[in-house]
């Protein structure tokens, strides 16, 4: 076996370091790089910890936080809604949103993570494709029971959280549910006075800082950032026992008529307040699940039609007023036809020589049409704007139609005498029982109000004048003698009260053109001495073999005006066997 080379120096006398293995062949200067490469890197460093660690200490802490530091968003409660007596319309209960952190719930055993999708709800197969995602954080369920989230969280599954937020509640349902509206998932308005005050229920949210672990578990509550500030409750002036009553009687016309819709409103004729507000088809708020866009048309408020009859009262008014007729005044309606250019309208029936009382009793075209003519039509115009037929309701609430009232240069003598009595011209039914409001207050009209309007001392607010007071005592007398025995409207009739309205029959508008399809309505106020409500009633296509206003929609102002009177506890200003029951068949001119 060989030695070892130094071994054999050494043996032969050579000193050790002398050894050829040892001996230095680089170069001097190349240590010295080498020595000053290491010691720049050695003040790099440092330099780089100094500024690190001195100066850029509020940078590293925010990029530290935000590994560990959340902002938890603390939400307000949305206000509450409650009609004019203080009972809840609408609330926000507690619920909670179930979130996770995907990849952590899916490490939990497949037995877990199949009861959980059970008490969500959901199929397995469902929540695992919610689970599929990249993402750090995903909502699993919305709104989501406490008694449901105890149960979830009891499974003990990794990464499973669950947030505070609210569910609106609505509990009279489909009674108000148009009037009412509701909100999405986010407790955002969608409709209806949840959409009109969105602003001030909604309120304003707070936050917190908290510290969390990998898990989403809160280890730390840092503190509060801003405290929430829960949404103003809002007080409507509806009143829950006559809007039921409203919608019921509504409900079941609709029904026995055989109607595709209805719509129903009841106004204070001391306030303006709306009292009810009613369609059909409607809906419930608290299970959404299923709508059409039938369901959800506030038709009180979104659908114009053309009126028919119930026009004529302002267009009689503006003869008297304007000194042209007097209620005894007598024009020819006979033979029921009366040609206007090229065109010919007529009554239903032939009534010869009628008074303007008359006309207004029997509901006369061509007696309406013919005091129509007497006049400028700008006076008509002038008229039918100043009462907001053609404007927009003034007052907050989605989808108030404006309806149509063509600029009077433009009209033809047979369109004046058409849109006298309905024809040519539409509205929706809320502008029709606002503007009857002239005759039931004395000539004055005022501002419709959703919300209840308080601090008025003797409970009757100011109005506009519209029409003289002698005018709309007259007109009133008029409107009283359609409820009569010889009027087209009996049925409006009311045990204990004296009643005045207008009828109103007029065939739709399909594509352009009239088809023999109805829309029905009636327009009154009670009791006539003096007057506190108005009710405008509208059936849409009636089809059970009656469509005329005062065969359909008379009967249901009778039977809401006689509840809402006795809730209102008006005093009676009839005798409650002062009542004429009518035979079927009447009839009145279209």
């Amino acid at each position: 076996m060989s030695r070892p080379a130094s071994r054999i120096a050494a043996a032969r006398g050579r000193p050790f370091l002398t050894s050829p293995l040892l001996k230095m062949s680089l170069p001097v200067w190349r240590s010295k790089l080498v020595l000053f490469v290491l010691f720049a890197s050695f003040l790099t460093l440092a330099g780089r910890a100094f500024w690190l660690q001195g100066m850029s200490t509020e940078f590293l802490q925010k990029q530290g936080a935000s590994r560990y530091e959340r902002t938890l968003e603390l939400p307000a409660t949305r206000g509450k809604i409650t009609d004019r007596d203080g009972h809840v319309l609408a609330s926000s209960i507690p619920v909670k949103a179930v979130w996770a952190i995907p990849e952590d719930v899916l490490q939990a055993p497949v037995e877990k993570l199949r009861r959980l999708a059970g008490l969500l709800d959901m199929t397995e197969s469902d929540l695992r494709k919610k689970l599929d995602s990249d993402r750090s954080f995903v909502y699993l369920q919305r709104q989501v029971e406490s008694e449901v989230t105890d149960k979830i969280l009891a499974l003990g599954i990794d990464g499973i959280q669950t947030r505070k937020e609210y569910k609106r509640f609505y509990p009279e349902g489909e009674v108000m549910a148009h009037i009412i509206g509701f909100t999405n998932i986010d407790d955002i308005g969608q409709d209806g006075m949840e959409l009109a005050s969105q602003k001030s229920l909604v309120g304003r949210t707070g936050s917190r800082r908290v510290i969390r672990d990998r898990l989403g578990r809160i280890v730390e509550d840092i503190g509060s950032i801003r405290e929430p500030h829960d949404g103003k409750d809002l007080t409507l002036a509806i009143d829950s026992k006559i809007q039921y009553i409203a919608y019921s009687q509504l409900k079941a016309a609709v029904e026995l008529n055989k109607a595709k819709a209805g719509g129903i409103v009841v106004l204070d004729v001391n306030t303006g307040e709306i009292l009810a507000l009613a369609n059909l088809p409607s809906y419930n708020p608290n299970d959404r699940k299923i709508l059409t866009g039938a369901q959800l048309r506030n038709r009180v408020l979104t659908d114009t039609f053309e009126p028919g009859s119930t026009m004529k009262p302002f267009t009689v008014a503006l003869a008297l007023e304007t000194k042209r007729v007097t209620p005894e005044t007598m024009i020819q309606t006979g033979p029921g036809k009366l040609t206007i250019g090229t065109a010919t309208i007529g009554d239903a029936h032939s009534l010869g020589e009628l008074s303007v009382a008359q006309i207004i009793e029997k509901s006369s075209n061509i007696g309406t049409a013919k005091i129509a003519l007497q006049m400028p039509p700008q006076e008509m115009w002038e008229m039918f704007t100043s009462v907001g037929f053609g404007q927009q309701p003034k007052f907050s609430f989605p989808g108030r139609a404006a309806g149509r009232v063509r600029p009077f240069k433009s009209w033809r003598p047979i369109e004046q005498a058409t849109m006298s009595y309905g024809h040519g011209i539409s509205v929706s039914l809320m502008q029709l029982a606002h503007a009857y409001m002239i005759f039931a207050r004395n000539g004055e009209i005022v501002p419709l109000s959703l919300e209840k309007i308080t601090g008025q001392p003797n409970g009757r607010i100011p109005g506009q004048r519209i029409i003289s007071e002698k005018t709309a005592l007259q007109m009133r007398a008029m409107l009283e003698s359609v409820a009569g025995p010889n009027g087209t409207a009996p049925k409006a009739q009311v045990p204990g009260y004296r009643v005045a309205g207008k009828t109103g029959t007029a065939y739709k508008i399909v594509d352009g053109k009239y088809v023999k399809k109805y829309v029905s309505s009636f327009v009154g106020f009670a009791p006539v001495s003096a007057p506190r409500i108005i009710i405008a009633v509208m059936l849409d296509e009636p089809s059970n073999g009656n469509h005329y206003g005062g065969g359909v929609a008379a009967p249901v102002f009778s039977s809401v005006a006689a509840s809402a009177l006795r809730a209102l506890n008006v005093r009676p200003d009839s005798s409650v066997t002062n009542i004429f029951i009518p035979a079927d068949g009447i009839t009145e001119s279209m």
